[in-house]
């Protein structure tokens, strides 16, 4: 009972990051970028979007210019990676580092900042998770369909192109570097929105927010696309798997805090949870395949 309670929280929480994950999926999927910044980023969006609510700008606004604020981070990191030749891992933690005093400037110094007390204008919140589950859901939505038509038109697709070979993108007159930075860009543009959906949903931004959020992000990517490639899997179809994939993962994430595992080990649980996702394919490939060939070997003897 305890659990049915709950579901409609983990469903709501999952939608936010399953958000942030088609974020990372842009970087790690499309643009083939290990991009660490998300975990910065997030945290961005989350402060922005707070500290502008308690300014009393409007809602909509806030969350318009903490995108803005994630993109600029990416393209940090994309100027980082591309202009100054740091490898993309680097560049992202380099970033990630930057952020923490860029955040903590942006909340004045305070490690947290509340809007719990703007409840009414807030688009989404934990006091009441049917509607949160609707808000984000429609946001997400929105989010897939203009990903869609953006990476359906050419220069959507050279951007794609970028990441499935670089090299023969760049023979053909495709510049590459900039594709990057504006991939980054939107990647974490989007990882930002969904910290400022975490934020209004939470009823505060945190400093620490968003720590780990790289780890939950790939969770989501490998157990949603575990289950999108199984049936006839397209951008659309994957984007969805990835969503579901974050709701998931929060289903799961709570139902083991309901059997009372210890707060110390979620960040663990976390990352055995991406390594099975992780490990399952390879193990199936590598095992099960080769049994199967050694059996029809046999039987053809």
């Amino acid at each position: 009972m305890s659990f049915l309670n709950a579901l409609p929280g983990a469903v709501a929480e999952g939608l936010i990051w399953g958000l942030m994950a088609i974020g990372v999926y842009i970087s790690y999927k499309i643009l083939d970028i290990a991009d660490l910044t998300v975990d910065g980023s997030i945290c961005t969006g989350a402060c922005v979007c707070a500290v502008l609510i308690t300014k009393g700008v409007p809602v909509p606004v806030c969350i318009l210019l903490a995108f803005i604020a994630g993109a600029l981070t990416g393209v940090v990191t994309g100027v980082f990676h591309t202009a100054l030749g740091i490898p993309s891992i680097l560049a992202g933690i380099l970033t990630q580092l930057i952020l923490y005093s860029v955040n903590l400037s942006i909340l004045s110094g305070k490690s947290l900042i509340s809007v719990y007390t703007y409840t009414d204008s807030l688009i989404l919140h934990m006091s009441d998770n049917p509607h949160a589950v609707l808000a984000a859901g429609i946001i997400i939505a929105v989010v897939i369909v203009c990903l869609w038509l953006f990476f359906y038109t050419e220069f959507g697709l050279t951007l794609k192109s970028t990441g499935d070979n670089p090299d023969m993108s760049r023979a053909q007159g495709v510049n590459v570097n900039f594709n990057k930075v504006l991939g980054l860009a939107i990647s974490n543009g989007i990882v930002a929105l969904s910290g400022a959906l975490l934020a209004q949903y939470k009823g505060s931004a945190n400093i620490n927010d968003g720590r780990g959020a790289i780890v939950i992000g790939l969770a989501a990517i490998f157990i949603g696309l575990s289950v999108s490639l199984k049936i006839k899997s397209n951008f659309v179809v994957s984007l969805i798997g990835v969503v579901g994939g974050g709701i998931v993962y929060y289903v799961i994430y709570n139902f083991v805090i309901l059997l009372g595992l210890k707060t110390e080990f979620l960040k663990m649980l976390s990352a055995i949870i991406v390594v099975l996702f992780l490990a399952i394919p390879y193990l199936k490939k590598e095992y099960f395949s080769k049994k199967k060939s050694i059996k029809k070997v046999e039987e053809g003897k």
